[in-house]
């Protein structure tokens, strides 16, 4: 620790570095500190040790605010135990060690924390320690959770101001405006999703870890590669049906604003009862279907048992009564419960067979990958999390804009190696021609007839995916049709160069906010701040429920006095007669 040995005549900025410095010289070298003297103009103290010389005297110069060392005593004979704590490593002095960390990793865990301080400074701190010291430099670096509260009014103003046809509205409820709802849906969402997107919806809910908890509601979609589509998100006080409620209610509101028809929409969903009842009432022409990899995870965590997962998949991709049918029978043949615990999401919410609307192949949403944008600042203030989202929606239509200008396909790349791969196995089947719509494609294996009039074939994937089969394909090309003219609109490069033709604006920092929202309006203050929720996190570390499997089975063990030859309790607490009697003596 050379270079944080201190010699007479060395000078520091001011008394604020030189404090700085003895308090990092006394944590690395592991001797504690004791103040004798400390103001603005001068600074005394000794090693806290008995009988240790080392003193320190330092002074501000005149007509300046640098401080000098004046006098510095011998060197320490005290014993330093490396691995003990220190009463300098204070919750401030963690913080300026880690805050530069936090900026790179908002991730940055108080046990890394721990192994850090310890690797450089050769101390151990407490772990509640370490954890506090996160909580304040999160707020130093990205504000407090109230101020975040306090400013959504304005952020939400700044939104609708950089990015016209954007909606963002803050709900409050309650006469001291404490904070109940926000939701936010930008242009360039609403309109790449009407021209360029499949008219498929995924909704769900990811909880935030923040001071006042609340959880992020999202409706997210597909473009035409496959890829996440973020249509508009909302955070909530608490996630229950009537949230749900207003969250499809603000959603179809901001539709009708930009379309004056919605077309047949499909949502995918967890299936709670709030979302199903939300979605009836709010698009009562719209399909719902069950997020099929929530189903499967569901299964598997209720009879751990993976084959079970399989099994459901397959049925689920089934495109024949036959194949369903063949699929449950060996599901309840390898767990008769779970055929019992499927039969309450009915086939026609999940089977591609059974299902009344189109969902193009995607049995599961994307609200998951959307979460993952979220993941590591959903303890940060609600209008971080916000601006996070924003940030990455700025990036990925930016890219993605970029992307596209390098395909020179009709089809999206996956669209397109679908096509590809249907053509090389049509080349191995056998067209008999009906009529001008009418065809039979003998394969190997079978023979299908297909329709490019209806745009449908006995296989029903072309009806499915909304791309030709395979038997598609070769009547196409026995008939000298386009095959690209047959596939749905949703898979073009055009479609997907319109989802995203639309840029979106960035908005101020948090600073800047603070400063345009102070000026710009003259509403009433207490009639512009929001409160934070009533309800916040609990203290201490959040409780988490664990239960083995082993544990599902076995018997609960019974208590037994061994007094009174009873069971129920212990004789500690027995208070029969007999017991109170023998205790006395």
């Amino acid at each position: 620790m050379e270079d944080r040995n201190f010699v007479v005549g060395q000078e520091f900025p001011d008394v604020k570095a030189f404090r700085s410095a003895i308090k990092e010289a006394a944590i690395a070298q592991h001797f504690e500190l004791r103040i004798v003297k400390s103001d603005l103009i001068r600074y005394i103290a000794k090693c806290a040790a008995e009988g240790c010389p080392w003193r320190i005297r330092a002074v501000k110069l005149p007509n300046a605010p640098t401080f000098t060392i004046r006098s510095l005593g011998e060197a320490h004979t005290c014993e330093k135990n490396a691995y003990a704590g220190h009463h300098q490593a204070s919750v401030d002095w963690i913080v300026s060690f880690i805050e530069e960390r936090l900026r790179d990793n908002i991730n940055y865990k108080p046990k890394d924390i721990l192994h850090d301080v310890y690797e450089q400074y050769g101390i151990t701190i407490p772990y509640k320690q370490a954890w506090r010291a996160k909580e304040r430099g999160l707020q130093a670096i990205y504000g407090s959770s109230e101020e975040g509260y306090y400013l959504l009014p304005v952020y939400c103003e700044q939104i609708r101001k950089n990015n016209p046809g954007s909606v963002a509205e803050v709900f409050t409820a309650g006469s001291d405006n404490r904070f109940h709802r926000v939701f936010i849906s930008f242009y360039a969402s609403l309109k790449g999703f009407f021209e360029g997107c499949l008219p498929i919806i995924g909704l769900g809910g990811f909880p935030l870890k923040s001071k006042y908890l609340g959880t992020l509601l999202s409706a997210t979609s597909f473009d035409a590669d496959g890829g996440l589509f973020p249509l508009a998100f909302g955070v909530v006080d608490v996630e229950n049906d009537e949230s749900w409620m207003w969250f499809l209610s603000e959603l179809r509101k901001a539709f009708e604003m930009h379309t004056e028809i919605i077309p047949h929409l499909t949502f995918l969903s967890k299936w709670q009862k709030g979302v199903g009842d939300a979605v009836k009432r709010k698009f009562p022409a719209c399909c719902h279907a069950v997020c099929m990899k929530h189903l499967s995870e569901s299964i598997v965590r209720e009879f751990k048992n993976p084959r079970l997962v399989q099994l459901l998949w397959k049925a689920a991709y089934a495109t024949t009564a036959s194949a369903f049918k063949q699929k449950m029978a060996e599901l309840e043949e390898v767990s008769a419960e779970a055929s019992k615990w499927l039969q309450q999401y009915p086939p026609s919410r999940w089977a591609l067979l059974y299902f009344e609307g189109t969902r193009y192949g995607h049995l599961s949403s994307n609200v998951e990958e959307f979460n993952q944008w979220i993941l590591e600042s959903r303890e940060l203030p609600v209008t971080q999390v916000i601006k996070q989202i924003h940030c990455k929606l700025i990036m990925e239509f930016e890219e993605r804009r970029a992307r596209c200008k390098s395909w020179f396909s009709i089809l999206a790349p996956s669209a397109e190696k679908h096509m590809i791969e249907a053509m090389n196995r049509a080349s191995t089947y056998q067209v008999l021609r009906s009529d001008e719509v009418l065809f039979e494609v003998l394969s190997a294996e079978r023979s299908d007839i297909v329709n490019i009039r209806t745009h449908s074939c006995s296989c029903r994937n072309w009806q499915l995916y909304g791309l030709p089969c395979s038997h598609a394909v070769a009547a196409l090309i026995s008939s000298k049709n386009h095959i690209h003219a047959f596939t749905a609109k949703h898979f073009t490069v055009a479609s997907y160069t319109a989802a995203y033709a639309e840029e979106i604006n960035p908005i101020p920092g948090k600073i800047d906010l603070k400063k345009e929202g102070e000026g710009e309006t003259t509403m009433d203050d207490e009639t512009r701040t929001v409160r934070p929720p009533k309800v916040r996190r609990p203290p201490g570390r959040p409780e988490k429920k664990r239960m083995c499997v082993e544990d599902l089975n076995r018997e609960k063990h019974t208590v037994h006095c061994s007094r009174c030859n009873r069971t129920g309790h212990y004789k500690s607490t027995c208070k029969s007669e007999a017991c109170k009697s023998i205790q006395q003596m």
